[in-house]
């Protein structure tokens, strides 16, 4: 087995991974429960690369990330469910259906103003051949938050949840609204810290939580990109506190939380 540019390699590949008693042990262990977690994971290598702009890096986890959907792909064929060819055509069929714009003949182009409502209209026929396929159980109660998946990472799927909700009008018409929803918010949390309820502190942090991907999104920022600058500038801060401490021979577990302070603000003032 060697190396190749053909994705029929990898493919081949996942299936000698899979093989019974000649494949890999843990390979052959795992099942969709067991690596969704590492598809997740992956999506999110491949949105640090594309923050730190590196392309080198970008290109090896574009790589981790076909993997897992090639690896989806083998188990779902070993269940005789569907193929990796399979999800290249639902894709495939998807984009051409979607852009009418660019794939239809040339009198059935639509004008730029014409694409949203037009994309709109086709996710909400597909939304309906997907429920008519469903079990009839599944499909009772169809409410206007159903289409916003389970599976996003929280902060996504409440920027989702409000933005859906929004489309019908329920939504502050101002940012500065938004803000006085939060300052609420942590009136909340500090009214559960005096009664100690841990429970209830739970609660109330998620409802602040909510609340200020509400602001993001009024303001137009994604939280989940913004929490990624802010960790990256928390780790280039306390850095600047290890090395400021290393370099007087300390250490951060005999620093004082003074000292670090005093480092941090320095930090800070240096950007």
């Amino acid at each position: 087995m060697t190396p190749s540019r053909d994705i029929s390699r990898l493919i081949e590949i996942m299936a000698a991974l899979r093989t019974p008693v000649t494949g890999c042990p843990w390979d052959l262990e795992q099942n969709f429960a067991t690596i969704a977690p590492y598809t997740i994971e992956e999506a999110y290598e491949v949105a640090d690369a594309i923050t730190r702009g590196d392309l080198d890096d970008l290109r090896e986890e574009l790589g981790d990330l076909l993997l897992q959907v090639v690896y989806h792909a083998r188990m779902a064929e070993e269940q005789n469910a569907f193929a990796f060819g399979d999800v290249v055509q639902a894709i495939t069929t998807k984009l051409i259906r979607r852009h009418p714009h660019v794939f239809a003949d040339k009198d059935g182009n639509i004008a730029p103003a014409g694409v949203k409502s037009a994309w709109e209209r086709i996710k909400a026929e597909e939304k309906a051949e997907r429920a008519a396929r469903r079990p009839a159980e599944k499909t009772t109660h169809q409410s206007l938050l159903s289409s916003v998946k389970a599976g996003l990472p929280a902060l996504t799927r409440a920027m989702e949840l409000q933005r859906k909700a929004s489309t019908v009008g329920f939504d502050w018409n101002d940012p500065r609204a938004v803000l006085s929803k939060i300052r609420e918010e942590t009136d909340e949390i500090e009214a559960a810290l005096d009664r100690n309820d841990a429970n209830e502190l739970a609660e109330e942090t998620g409802d602040l939580l909510f609340a200020l991907v509400n602001l993001a999104r009024h303001i137009g920022a994604d939280p989940e990109a913004a929490l990624r600058t802010t960790n990256a500038k928390f780790e280039r801060r306390f850095a600047h506190i290890e090395r400021a401490l290393a370099a007087k021979g300390r250490s951060l577990e005999g620093a004082t939380l003074e000292e670090m302070d005093a480092l941090w603000n320095e930090a800070k003032s240096a950007r």
